[in-house]
């Protein structure tokens, strides 16, 4: 079938989607919703037999749903409607949700129903539970729409009688919805509001004088014992670039923070950073990784160990690593190595393996370009660390997507499993031509034919993990769900440790890794890349800080890149060049 996808983004779920069609055998192409005009113009060029709305913010012009058949994926149960659906549903705590495929008519999320898929809810941010069970709920949604489609079938209109249709035309979540009254929410209610607006818009609060968003909230078990004094809302303490706050009846850290300003482009940034010398009398109480504790607490590192395997948990806010983040994760890993082991495992955090350096807080720096600099050296040197371990053997165990050099950072381990439907973004072009390191350059061509290694880059396309275990650029996928993936990855570290052959396994490591430093040093393929790199971050052409740039501070779009909008590259009906995700399934 031939699809277009009118989307306001190419966001976690469009992604999906995208993967999950073309895997299929659809043709999509992706339209982003700009203006009435330009919608016009794409339905024109593609003559879609079916026109898919991912992610819209508002409704379809009249002109293309009364001519064209319209699918609208919401994410709310049957006669949910408004713009705020999960924010509504965190916050009113309810205890399942789902997601329905509509079709569109003259009023948003009002068309009749072609299919509504529920799911239980977690008690997470609405960002994880948008990239997980909306997600997964959505291609349900959709491939029952399509399957009703085939079979020449028509939606049903919603029957407002039914007493089991308990969704409701909401209004937009405004601030005072979601305000905190510190004296009054206890560390519950902090949470679940700092959490249904956690990635956007986060909450609006008063920290240290300063006017800023709250977001990414984690209870905090004993440390407000330490200060029985503090009045709730209280900066008490912080730790690896957060802060804890106390509440009524505990406190919680918050990560990070956005200035709330009218005037001026603002973005989410650690929080210690934001307040700076406002926290030069608030004490810093540091966590170790493999600080045994039995209270609920945060820290952006951890290391735990099941006999012989021991496994590395970074779950870095959004997978952004910044060059602090990477030194630290640097040293947790050598630290890691020193142990007596047999097995690493690498687990990111649940719902993002990777996503590279941090693009924010390079932003946020008065040179970017020497922040760049510092911070590709620093995950360099993270990469370089996994590839010489030698008296263990390394698995990446990809819970969440992963994009750019958090792909590469994978690479570098001995094997790499991804949890299934996640999607990876193996390819740095998209952010001004990157030309990337994390040696990729020697990574990449060690697991994938002579030439694909090229193919995969110029490809700015999401690749599910079907297609990229027939590319072998993993080595398997499985797991529904973050924990089911967990399960069976500590069941494959485990008979790894255990393979009698295991010894053997690492003189074969070891000898590999002699023969490719004898053909070329490591060294030599960072120095090559790093060259390229510097040109990106110090040359003439500034392309990487403009798309910086825009990426961070959220510029809207006034076009559709090539490489999504199939309909308006004029080289090709088909875009060949970014066929990789589509047809290596």
């Amino acid at each position: 079938m031939r699809i277009l996808f009118l989307t306001h983004a190419f966001n976690s779920l469009t992604q999906r989607l995208h993967v999950e069609l073309t895997t299929a055998g659809h043709e999509v192409s992706v339209e982003f919703d700009i203006n009435d005009d330009v919608t016009r113009e794409a339905v024109a060029l593609w003559r879609p037999e079916l026109i898919v709305a991912p992610f819209l913010k508002r409704r379809i012009p009249d002109s293309v749903w009364r001519h064209h058949r319209c699918l609208v994926l919401h994410p709310g149960v049957e006669g949910d409607r408004g713009p705020s659906a999960l924010d509504w549903a965190i916050a009113r705590g309810e205890t399942t949700w789902g997601v329905t495929a509509l079709e569109a008519n003259g009023e948003m999320d009002a068309g009749d129903v072609w299919a509504s898929v529920q799911f239980p809810m977690r008690d997470a941010t609405k960002s994880s539970l948008y990239r997980n069970e909306v997600t997964a709920a959505a291609v349900t949604a959709m491939n029952l729409a399509l399957e009703r489609l085939a079979r020449g079938e028509k939606p049903r209109p919603l029957d407002a009688a039914n007493p089991g249709i308990r969704g409701r035309l909401r209004p937009s979540m405004r601030q005072a919805d979601r305000a905190i009254d510190w004296h009054a929410d206890d560390t519950a209610a902090v949470l679940r509001k700092i959490r249904a607006s956690d990635g956007t818009p986060g909450v609006e609060d008063e920290v240290l004088g300063e006017r800023v968003c709250l977001y990414d909230a984690h209870p905090e078990g004993a440390l407000r014992a330490r200060f029985p004094e503090a009045r709730p809302g209280a900066v008490i303490a912080r730790r690896d670039g957060a802060i804890l706050r106390a509440t009524v009846d505990g406190a919680v850290w918050i990560t990070h923070l956005k200035r709330v300003d009218a005037q001026t482009p603002q973005w989410k940034l650690p929080a210690a950073m934001l307040l700076g010398t406002k926290l030069a009398a608030v004490p810093e109480f540091p966590l170790a990784p493999d600080a045994i504790v039995d209270h609920a607490t945060w820290r952006p590192i951890r290391y735990e160990e099941a006999g012989p395997v021991g496994y590395l948990h970074f779950p870095f806010y959004n997978g952004a690593m910044g060059a602090a983040q990477c030194e630290a994760l640097g040293a947790a890993y050598r630290a890691a190595k020193a142990r007596p082991t047999r097995v690493i495992v690498l687990m990111g955090g649940p719902d993002f393996w990777s996503n590279g350096i941090d693009l924010n807080l390079i932003e946020a720096f008065e040179h970017p370009a020497e922040e760049s600099w510092r911070n590709i050296n620093a995950i360099d040197d993270l990469v370089r660390e996994i590839i010489l371990t030698d008296r263990q053997l390394t698995i990446a165990a990809m819970q969440g997507t992963a994009g750019a050099g958090g792909v590469f950072l994978a690479l570098a381990a001995d094997r790499v499993f991804a949890r299934s439907g996640v999607i990876l973004n193996p390819h740095y072009k998209s952010m001004g031509n990157l030309y990337g390191s994390e040696y990729w350059t020697y990574l990449l061509p060690r697991r994938v034919p002579p030439g694909q290694a090229q193919t995969i880059m110029q490809n700015r396309l999401p690749v599910g993990t079907q297609a990229a275990a027939m590319m072998g650029l993993i080595d398997g996928h499985f797991g529904a769900t973050p924990e089911t993936f967990r399960m069976e990855v500590e069941a494959r570290a485990s008979s790894l440790a255990a393979d009698p052959g295991f010894d053997r396994l690492l003189a074969r490591k070891r000898e590999r890794r002699d023969v490719d430093e004898a053909s070329r040093p490591l060294a030599a393929y960072r120095a090559d890349e790093l060259d390229r790199m510097k040109l990106n971050f110090f040359g003439f052409d500034s392309s990487y800080h403009v798309a910086r740039h825009h990426f961070v501070c959220k510029v809207p779009r006034s076009r559709t890149p090539l490489w999504l909008a199939r309909h308006r590259d004029h080289r090709s009906p088909r875009n060949v060049a970014g066929s990789v995700a589509a047809t290596a399934d």
